[in-house]
């Protein structure tokens, strides 16, 4: 329970100066919105390492060469803790929003700095909504050259696998014409998950795979691409489960 306590009075130390800190992002964002978006992500990067410190998680890290340095892309994920987020958006190079679920809209303080560093809110029920979604992400990448992470399982996975993906999670990349990284990650329910409410030290792993560029597959993997991808991620996940 020390470790939940620890991460919880950082959460809290970090809710407070967030205040003075909004209003800062906000003036840089007034002159340069692509400053105030960097900022915005350096400071919560270095929030969630600090997190992961006080948890006592260690990641090992997989083929971060394979993503672009010099272009949004789309990441496709597999989705089995909260701490799926914390871990990759702790290592993304450039600016990258996560699609999220339209209840996190909700939350104070979180909802502010997850705009400000260009996440989209996800409403899964409403298609009209969600198709807004959908293009917002897409201008995001053509237009201002910021990455999109998603995980197309639609919501934690508690069993030991890969569940199927939602083709729609893909438009992403089939209207803006971006690379799909793959984003593979094992172990990270052993943080948390597993022993709620207590946070337990872990080793976890995280593997980005090599880039799937649409226009190079055949006809029926483009058009089935949720579970071209789907097998892609299946399989380097069934492979690093011995490296835990």
């Amino acid at each position: 329970m020390i470790r939940l306590v620890l991460v919880l009075l950082f959460l809290l130390i970090f809710f407070i100066i967030s205040i003075p800190m909004f209003i800062i992002e906000w003036i840089i964002g007034k002159f340069n919105h692509k400053a105030m978006s960097i900022s915005s992500l350096r400071i919560v990067q270095i929030i969630f390492k600090i997190i992961l410190f006080l948890c006592g998680t260690k990641t090992t890290i997989i083929g971060r060469e394979n993503i672009p340095k010099d272009e949004p892309v789309l990441f496709i994920g597999n989705h089995r803790s909260i701490f799926d987020v914390v871990i990759a958006y702790s290592l993304m190079i450039n600016l990258t929003g996560f699609v999220s679920k339209k209840e996190m809209n909700k939350i104070p303080i979180i909802r502010i700095w997850m705009r400000y560093l260009n996440c989209l809110f996800l409403d899964r029920v409403n298609i009209k909504e969600g198709l807004k979604t959908i293009l917002k992400g897409i201008e995001l990448i053509k237009s201002d050259k910021i990455s999109i992470s998603i995980f197309p399982e639609g919501t934690r996975n508690r069993d030991d696998d890969v569940k199927s993906f939602k083709e729609g999670s893909f438009k992403f990349a089939e209207k803006s014409g971006c690379k799909i990284i793959p984003m593979i990650q094992n172990n990270t329910e052993s943080i948390f998950e597993k022993q709620l409410p207590r946070i337990k030290r872990a080793h976890t792993i995280i593997e980005f795979g090599k880039p799937i560029i649409m226009n190079e597959l055949e006809k029926d993997q483009r058009k089935l691409i949720g579970v071209y991808t789907h097998k892609i991620i299946a399989e380097i996940y069934e492979k690093n489960k011995s490296l835990v």
